[in-house]
């Protein structure tokens, strides 16, 4: 502790509402590049201690940043920093946007055919969502038929796709 009797922080939060004072200073830290996309929060135990409140008021804090989709909370490992593209994904159906996202970079030309897809792991920490979301958006896209599984290798962009696609809709 400092002599103005300051922690790490700085100065001590206090006052109504402290949650979203803490809220607002790790919103700024993330902004910033303190704790960049792909990145984990410090635990609650460590930010409890950091900012000098309870930890039920950094478990409030960390609520609202979930809320915004700024963090997602991965079980057994804490608070991940989403990165840009996953903050703006509609939550409600995560594998379609997931799915629909792939699909954009495929056809952009970003996943060249016959290159590999992210792994499930890659995806799982890039967008915030579980093994089954994950696993539901690409098999949409094994069902489009864009993509196809190799079992032990992994997922590959199918070559030719786009010729498949474009003579389906050709017209007579």
């Amino acid at each position: 502790m400092t002599a103005s009797g300051a922690g790490k922080a700085g100065r001590w939060l206090t006052g109504w509402r402290v949650y979203s004072q803490l809220a607002d200073r790790l919103r700024e830290r993330i902004g910033g590049g303190v704790y960049p996309a792909g990145a984990y929060l410090p635990s609650e135990t460590a930010l409890s201690e950091e900012f000098g409140v309870a930890r039920n008021t950094v478990r409030r804090a960390l609520a609202v940043l979930v809320e915004e989709r700024l963090v997602a909370t991965i079980r057994s490992k804490g608070r991940l920093v989403l990165e840009q593209e996953a903050r703006n994904l509609d939550r409600e159906y995560l594998y379609q946007s997931i799915a629909a996202d792939l699909r954009a970079q495929i056809e952009a030309g970003e996943l060249p055919p016959a290159s590999k897809v992210p792994s499930e792991k890659d995806l799982r920490q890039r967008y915030g969502a579980s093994r089954t979301t994950v696993r539901q958006a690409l098999g949409l896209l094994e069902t489009e038929g864009m993509i196809v599984a190799v079992h032990g290798k992994g997922r590959f962009v199918v070559p030719g796709w786009q010729g498949r696609l474009k003579t389906s809709d050709s017209g007579p």
